[in-house]
């Protein structure tokens, strides 16, 4: 019985979260990002004169860069409770997992500490990714071809 009493006091504690607002704040800063994204892919193609796989080679690079750097100064996590997963989904969450993995492990060293720690979580996102990748490539193989 204690148990169910414990339960209730915890979940009349516990915040409330407006789902519907949570999404639509998600959805709008995942489409900026996005937006910005394509901004940079252009002045990269015309002020620099680079074509359009270089320039979103660039702009994947500058995302991962401002992602890490943000998350090394500690304002990454300042962010996402307020733009939720908008910001965690593209690569930006990919970069924050393992640069903020890297940070926390940094004092036991390049071996056991970084190397051993980075991809904790970034780990399972490659495997799931390469994985997910091989299987909806081989339905559309049998499906409709390669094309």
């Amino acid at each position: 019985m204690e148990d169910k009493l414990y339960k209730k006091i915890a979940d009349s504690h516990k915040p409330k979260e407006t789902k519907l607002k949570n999404l639509i704040i998600a959805f709008v800063v995942g489409g900026l990002i996005g937006c910005f994204g394509e901004i940079i892919i252009e002045i990269m193609c015309s002020f620099f004169h680079k074509s359009r796989a270089q320039a979103q080679v660039f702009m994947s690079v500058f995302f991962i860069f401002i992602a890490s750097l943000l998350t090394s100064l500690g304002f990454f996590d300042k962010l996402v409770n307020k733009c939720k997963c908008g910001l965690l989904i593209p690569i930006t969450g990919f970069a924050h997992s393992m640069t903020s993995a890297a940070l926390d492990y940094r004092k036991e060293g390049l071996i056991y500490g970084i190397g051993s720690n980075i991809f904790k979580l970034a780990g399972s996102v490659i495997l799931y990714g390469v994985v997910s990748t091989w299987l909806f490539g081989m339905i559309r193989y049998f499906i409709g071809g390669v094309l």
